[in-house]
């Protein structure tokens, strides 16, 4: 296969390397599990904030992160320091994440509705600020590790890998351990103290998977690259960032990859409205449901890879959205066709859960491709602009990661909001008809943002050859740039 043979300068990575790198991704993946899965929920139905304005104040964060994740990048590319540019970064971020997301879980009572709107809006900005600080270095180190096309995917798979274990364990334990049912609450999902529970518990694992991370990562310091050093006006900081940021490839991978997110974060953010009203689980049947998720996160590292060896990254990608998309909205499908099993059936568990399986495996091995398609584009920007800006590139996995709740809270907030959904009622309760108009909205909601997704793709140009080409052209300029003049050194 192709990838048994290394680039020129490329390095194949230990285990050890690899476990550190991926490591750290279990704080995003608390944070983001905590966002698209619980977040909407907990200030819509629990603290009886209207849907639309809690969709709203994610998205006025996620506008805010637009601004801030790009400059987060650049400054980590131009820092100088005696552990590297990445580094102190990760160091800093550690105890602000942990704090900030304890807040978002406990927030003040006895406010005003738009007051706790706004304490909304100014956590979520706290905590996806801190969590940028540590994320976008770090995820910029898989471009600096190795140039390598498929290692790249190798090494990011770990990183997704760990991400999804530590967002399915979290994941579990709140729903099994501290929302689940009490006498004084039948319906775990709505008990309030179990959620500040949960932050507590979440922000501590959070500190400890950064700290491991970066102190696990530490030894690479010394192979890692140094930034040109010369002063950097801010003039030309804005200059270079979005000069750098224009290139063709990196502008259709951003966007098909921000609608792939959208649709992701949409499905995350809306499920336990599914789970606990349309299909009408219980919360001990909605936390077996982490099971089929770690599978397909298992099956998807174990495959994404060797995926990547075998097909370009963009065709493979170009297959597996439309496949993700049919199965995500499929039982939403039949269920309005009346061709799933009832509700409390085994069968329709049994169904739901293989259906996840499959999905998550395909969404999952998509996402590690995407990401490892954008570590590409940072050698074709370095060919085009002779500048190598990883953290600026890696701003945007970063943001669009964080979309996946942002977005999809807002999408589910309108959703939820036009078809009339009541506040705090038990499953059972809900009206025929409004779930029924759930799932008509739904479906082609989704069906748009992976078509969408899909189109935008095709603008991708960078293949396994022509990065193979760029590297041996990047290479050959190394080289000019080291060859003495005509003359200096020869004596006469």
């Amino acid at each position: 296969m192709a990838a048994e043979t290394l680039a020129p300068g490329a390095r194949r990575l230990g285990f050890r390397t690899r476990f550190f790198y991926g490591f750290g991704s279990v704080a995003f993946g608390v944070k983001d599990n905590g966002f698209s899965f619980f977040l909407a929920f907990f200030y819509a139905q629990v603290l009886g904030l209207p849907a639309a304005k809690v969709g709203v104040a994610i998205m006025a964060a996620l506008v805010i992160d637009a601004f801030i994740d790009p400059v987060l990048g650049q400054l980590s590319d131009n820092t100088r320091s005696k552990w590297g540019r990445r580094h102190p970064f990760m160091y800093a971020a550690a105890l602000p994440v942990a704090v900030s997301y304890l807040l978002l879980w406990n927030p003040p009572t006895g406010w005003s509705e738009n007051a706790q709107i706004a304490y909304l809006v100014g956590v979520a900005v706290l905590i996806r600020t801190f969590i940028s600080a540590y994320e976008i270095p770090s995820a910029a180190l898989a471009a600096e590790l190795t140039t390598d096309y498929d290692e790249r995917t190798r090494l990011l798979s770990y990183r997704f890998l760990f991400s999804w274990l530590g967002g399915l364990a979290m994941y579990g334990l709140a729903l099994s351990v501290f929302l689940r049912p009490t006498p004084e609450h039948p319906v775990g999902q709505l008990n309030a103290e179990g959620y500040h529970d949960y932050g507590l518990f979440a922000g501590g694992l959070m500190l400890f998977a950064i700290l491991v991370s970066a102190i696990g990562t530490h030894r690479e310091i010394r192979r890692l690259r140094e930034p040109p050093h010369e002063r950097l006006s801010m003039g030309r900081f804005w200059i270079e960032m979005f000069g750098t940021l224009a290139n063709r490839s990196f502008l259709m991978i951003l966007a098909s990859s921000f609608f792939l997110a959208t649709a992701i974060g949409l499905g995350f953010a809306i499920t336990l409205y599914f789970s606990t009203y349309f299909w009408e689980f219980s919360a001990a049947q909605i936390a077996g449901f982490t099971f089929s998720s770690l599978i397909a996160a298992v099956v998807a590292f174990a495959t994404a890879a060797r995926i990547g060896q075998r097909f370009d990254k963009k065709p493979a990608a170009l297959v597996m959205l439309p496949m993700a998309m049919m199965l995500s909205v499929s039982p939403v499908v039949l269920r309005l066709l009346g061709l799933m099993p009832e509700n409390g059936t085994t069968a329709l568990y049994v169904w739901i859960f293989a259906n996840n399986v499959a999905t998550v495996t395909l969404g999952t091995a998509g996402s590690i491709l995407f990401v490892s398609m954008i570590a590409d584009v940072v050698e074709d920007a370095e060919l085009k602009t002779g500048r190598r800006q990883e953290g600026l590139f890696f701003a945007a996995p970063a943001f669009v990661n964080k979309a996946v709740s942002g977005l999809g809270i807002f999408g589910a907030g309108m959703i939820v909001d036009a078809v009339g959904f009541p506040e705090g009622v038990a499953p059972g309760a809900v009206p025929a008809d409004i779930l029924r108009n759930l799932g008509l909205v739904y479906v082609p909601v989704q069906v748009a943002l992976y078509g969408l997704a899909t189109l935008l793709l095709l603008g991708y140009r960078i293949s396994r050859t022509s990065h193979a080409e760029t590297l041996r052209r990047l290479a050959a300029q190394a080289e000019l740039a080291h060859e003495p003049e005509p003359g200096v050194g020869v004596r006469s």
